[in-house]
């Protein structure tokens, strides 16, 4: 899609249309799995407490499950529910054989260690490629579950068909969930990947230097408008991972969505660039549900 900004044209890398693309293609897995006999994949999310951010996010994956087919459950705590009942729940997920997929949506409160629930996840049914186990073994190049947004951006890439080999990647934010293992794929030997990869994060000196010399700028900060035109090369591919809340009092909602990157002002210098929202953020749904399949096909942990 091509989209007229402030005089210049700029190629939109549209979530939407990529990830209903890919849940299409998983449906139809689905449908020829049941025509076998077998049961649908089987999707458990967690949710402790009522986070609004979070709230929507979990209702957004329920509902993305049922439009492929699957099964889900989601699974709800009070906020003070004691960390020990939370692993204990997790055990139980982990030890159901009719489960594929388990997600814990964070944050958690923060009487609970994020790490601790996270490693009681078992590798197996880790969709979301948080465990170490699964971190390890993506960078390694043995058979994972690759964290959802970083596998959800190699899609978007892959299915734009956009050109990596030998170019330069420029990640901003060095997180376990996007920044590094992002950092780490598109330095591997494949496609996408096979760049030159510089990972920059809160205590590297003048980033604007480093953005600037990006063929392929992927901002994962999570601060609103951090990256403006004069930090992006002419040409450049710009993903835009950050999705943030921010005061609106003109909207109804009372808030609007935000991302990492300018786009107004990004836009026309960039060949691509991602929207926000209708970007980055589908595609991670839509490779949760790809990680899910490929646990019930076990094709990862077979």
């Amino acid at each position: 899609m091509d989209q007229a900004i402030n005089g210049a044209t700029a190629r939109l890398l549209d979530g939407k249309t990529t990830a209903q693309a890919i849940k299409n293609d998983i449906a139809a897995a689905v449908a020829l799995m049941q025509e076998r006999g077998q049961r649908p994949p089987h999707l458990v999310a967690m949710l402790v407490g009522n986070h609004g951010a979070s709230e929507t996010y979990v209702a957004s994956k329920v509902k993305s499950c049922g439009e492929v087919g699957f099964q889900s459950t989601l699974l709800r705590y009070p906020p003070a529910i004691s960390e020990a009942e939370l692993l204990g729940a997790v055990q139980a997920v982990n030890e159901d054989p009719g489960v594929d997929g388990l997600l814990v949506q964070l944050p958690l409160p923060d009487h609970i260690s994020v790490e601790k629930v996270t490693e009681r996840i078992s590798p197996s049914k880790d969709v979301d490629g948080f465990h170490p186990v699964n971190i390890g073994r993506m960078a390694k190049g043995l058979p994972a579950f690759i964290s959802a947004t970083p596998f959800g951006i190699l899609q978007l890439l892959e299915r734009y068909q956009l050109p990596t080999a030998g170019k330069h990647c420029v990640v901003v934010g060095r997180s376990q969930i996007v920044g590094l293992p992002m950092s780490l794929l598109m330095g591997r030997n494949a496609y996408p990947g096979n760049c030159t990869v510089t990972l920059c994060h809160s205590k590297t000196p003048d980033i604007a230097e480093l953005t600037r010399q990006a063929d392929i700028l992927i901002a994962a900060l999570g601060k609103p408008g951090f990256i403006t035109a004069d930090m992006v090369k002419p040409g450049a591919v710009v993903i835009d991972v950050g999705l943030t809340r921010v005061d609106d009092a003109t909207r109804k909602s009372g808030f609007a969505l935000k991302g990492d990157v300018r786009f107004d002002e990004v836009a026309p210098r960039a060949s691509y660039i991602t929207p926000v929202p209708g970007g980055v953020g589908l595609m991670t749904i839509a490779a949760l549900l790809q990680n899910t399949l490929l646990s019930a096909q076990k094709k990862v942990y077979g």
